[in-house]
């Protein structure tokens, strides 16, 4: 992680900030799956109840620089502003951006009928709707490359600061569960 490269959503009347990012998200996933790289994370340096208007590309100066020649931009060039690759910053602090899903009950009562566990009458009886943890993350709605969902609410925890660098894979939304990014 000694690069990174920013990518500014620009201001438009017809679009928010956060259908941009998930528009933006939705096309690098695209692009990180069809490379089958593990090497680049992201961030997102502006956030806040929204993931804000910046999305940081974080890797080595090849790995960015190969995803930039897909033209996985294609489509989003006006509505962002691509900076150039740049070297981390000396004095920074790390963190783990991760995807955290949360347990639905429809999720629970599924996978109850599924293993036996309950027959489809007791689960709905037994699971309530009220079981259901609602997140206050920050989100990016996409379309899954891998499982061709559609509409997945995809929320974004950025983990506490950390002084040291944990080295790790990222999956194809640039996210880990254990590896970190530079913050600055």
């Amino acid at each position: 992680m000694d690069f990174y490269c920013d990518i500014k959503l620009l201001p438009d009347p017809e679009a928010t900030e956060p259908v941009l990012l998930s528009n933006l998200m939705s096309k690098l996933h695209r692009a990180l799956a069809r490379q089958q790289t593990n090497n680049i994370g992201v961030s997102f340096p502006n956030v806040e109840k929204t993931l804000g208007n910046t999305l940081r590309l974080h890797g080595n100066e090849q790995g960015i620089n190969n995803l930039h020649q897909t033209d996985w931009l294609k489509g989003l060039r006006d509505y962002c502003s691509v900076e150039n690759i740049l070297p981390v910053p000396d004095s920074v602090q790390y963190r783990v951006i991760k995807r955290v899903q949360s347990k639905s009950a429809n999720n629970k009562r599924k996978r109850s009928i599924a293993k036996g566990w309950l027959s489809e009458q007791d689960a709905w009886v037994k699971i309530s709707d009220t079981q259901q943890k609602l997140l206050k993350l920050p989100f990016v709605q996409i379309n899954s490359a891998s499982t061709k969902q559609n509409n997945i609410k995809l929320f974004i925890e950025h983990a506490v600061l950390q002084s040291t660098a944990v080295s790790g894979e990222f999956n194809t939304y640039g996210l880990s569960k254990v590896a970190t990014v530079p913050w600055f």
